[in-house]
């Protein structure tokens, strides 16, 4: 069984509404949707969103870590409601679409700092609680084509992209064809009109869960953060 902390919006939110549409599944409910009821899709639509859908719609920011072997779960939700009690919930001022490579996903307009000190106090907080990485799971990462940072990062903090190399993104695709990267382009830009361009409330914490090895991570606890707006 592995955790995560994650950032993503209100179950209530029509942000989480539309992005589990798109991806297939609704990581609080664990409801799958059809291509049927999510409206004009690419024809390998199941195939361009199959990562990010077992992930469920979310920003990284403790990524995926089995707990230390002294750390029950009641412990992390412990700790996570703490956090959340004491951390003050913020906006990004902007949201808009990005393309990392070959995926796609909504990520801030500019870098945004205090954004960037709420995920490394994130990852600070959570790491007393992560089991070290085993041999097979850094090998997964594959440090070989990593930076010096990012590889000390991987072997400090069990993930590569935290503190300075940290970049939020809320993913919606995985790898896209060369040539088929316009069109998704096109498609998202359209179907997530209504949350481009426009501030994205950080309002709460999410522990996600992956009850075994590449089973779909669900959400276990959504925590509001100090004076969220209900």
């Amino acid at each position: 069984m592995r955790y995560a902390l994650y950032f993503t919006p209100p179950k209530t939110d029509p942000l989480t509404a539309l992005a589990a549409r798109w991806l297939g599944r609704d990581a609080f409910s664990n409801e799958i949707f059809s291509d049927k009821a999510i409206g004009v899709v690419p024809e390998n639509h199941a195939e361009v969103t199959a990562d990010p859908r077992r992930y469920g719609f979310h920003a990284t920011l403790k990524a995926p870590f089995e707990l230390a072997s002294s750390v029950t779960e009641r412990d992390l939700l412990d700790v996570a409601a703490d956090f959340a009690a004491r951390t003050p919930a913020f906006a990004i001022p902007e949201l808009v679409l990005g393309q990392l490579g070959q995926f796609f996903a909504l990520v801030p307009g500019a870098v945004y700092p205090t954004l960037q000190d709420f995920a490394a106090r994130v990852v600070k907080t959570f790491e007393p609680l992560r089991a070290a990485l085993s041999e097979a799971d850094i090998a997964r990462r594959k440090p070989e084509g990593l930076s010096e940072a990012e590889r000390a990062n991987l072997l400090r903090w069990g993930y590569p992209y935290v503190n300075d190399e940290f970049r939020f993104h809320m993913t919606l695709t995985g790898k896209v064809a060369a040539e088929q990267q316009a069109g998704i382009h096109d498609l998202l830009r359209d179907r997530f009109a209504d949350h481009i361009g426009k501030p994205l409330d950080i309002s709460g914490l999410a522990v996600f869960v992956e009850e075994e090895r590449g089973a779909p991570f669900t959400v276990r606890s959504w925590l509001p953060l100090a004076d969220a707006q209900k």
